[in-house]
């Protein structure tokens, strides 16, 4: 059986771009090469599309993709084809697509859509359960209408005049605030105080347009990993027990003490199979394919609250994704190697799918 091509995408525009380059590395480590032909592709901070050899990834310096690789253009043609702009020596054939890009311009819809227009199978949801998993108030309001249990929550649009008053009458302290569409804990505060609130805000709408105030849960952080398309399964849960003020950034890729990882999450197995089915609802109501990471909170009374989800979860070799199927029995070759399948699956199921003329 033929080698596919397997064109990984890392790096990108995002505040991200380091997260991206750490799962990026892990896969690349983990990929058959008896099976697959390495495409490695870096997305400069600039949006720039870079081709990169495999010893250049690994070199022990900070890398700058724009100053190790050599550029190509973006796919195009839709026949999986990634064709080369005049001065570059590279047009490239996928097969598949394995984007590992975390956050704006890569977890949200925009590359999938490129993806599809170019007519090549990728990894993960495809435009529509990127975009709503990537807009935190997207998927609140989708979860709410589905009747799911989620926490409070209130959107802010940078040219609102917010009232601060009745936000704290509503969310109570300490109140959390994030970018609407960013993950990896980037641009997270924890606010205690009206003073706090404030800064909370102006820092997380350095990173968007739109920020989201959520309230305080109490209660343990249970994660699990959900793989498949149609019939998705559901991995063993894990807990994350920071040693941070909360799950910060830094405690997550920074600090290799920054959480204890519980895997499997020491639960009974009841509440086991509650999260997984959970998991599996949101997982379908976002209309998410592939992969994705369900969060959630589990109260001292055993109710459970969804968090958020994670359509391109880290890879990175502290990452929960691969260690709850890891401990639910795939291990990581064989979980990308599924990842691929299901990538094809879709792919060739949506060809066969009549078009209007």
């Amino acid at each position: 059986m033929p080698k596919l091509n397997l064109a990984i995408l890392f790096g990108g525009k995002s505040a991200e771009h380091e997260v991206s380059l750490k799962s990026a590395k892990n896969v690349i480590e983990a990929v058959n090469e008896d099976k697959y032909n390495l495409i490695l592709i870096g997305i400069s901070k600039d949006g720039r599309w870079y081709m990169i050899s495999k010893e250049k990834i690994f070199s022990p310096n900070e890398i700058k993709i724009n100053e190790i690789g050599d550029e190509v253009c973006f796919p195009s043609g839709g026949n999986g084809q990634i064709y080369n702009i005049p001065q570059s020596k590279y047009t490239l054939k996928a097969d598949v697509v394995f984007p590992i890009l975390h956050g704006p311009f890569g977890e949200d819809g925009t590359v999938q859509g490129l993806l599809k227009l170019a007519g090549v199978p990728f990894v993960g949801p495809s435009i529509l359960g990127s975009a709503v998993g990537m807009d935190k108030e997207a998927m609140k309001r989708l979860l709410q209408a589905a009747n799911l249990p989620i926490g409070k929550f209130i959107a802010i649009q940078t040219e609102e005049t917010p009232d601060l008053e009745k936000i704290v009458q509503t969310l109570a302290f300490p109140i959390f605030v994030k970018p609407a569409n960013l993950g990896s804990s980037v641009g997270i505060s924890k606010a205690e105080n009206m003073e706090q609130l404030k800064k909370a805000m102006d820092f997380a709408f350095e990173f968007d347009r739109k920020i989201i105030l959520e309230e305080y849960i109490p209660g343990r952080e249970i994660e699990c990993a959900v793989l498949g398309n149609e019939e998705p399964i559901a991995s063993l849960p894990g807990e994350v027990i920071p040693t941070h003020n909360f799950y910060s950034y830094e405690a997550k890729y920074l600090d290799d003490n920054g959480a204890e990882l519980s895997i499997p999450a020491k639960l009974p197995a009841d509440k086991i199979a509650e999260v997984q089915k959970l998991a599996i609802q949101v997982f379908k109501t976002l209309y998410c394919e592939g992969l994705s990471r369900v969060d959630f909170f589990l109260r001292d009374n055993g109710q459970l609250i969804i968090n958020e989800i994670n359509t391109i979860p880290g890879f990175t070799n502290i990452s929960m994704y691969p260690k709850l199927f890891e401990a639910s029995g795939i291990n990581y070759s064989e979980l990308i190697d599924k990842l691929i399948t299901f990538a094809i699956e879709r792919f060739n199921h949506e060809k066969g799918l009549k078009t209007n003329k």
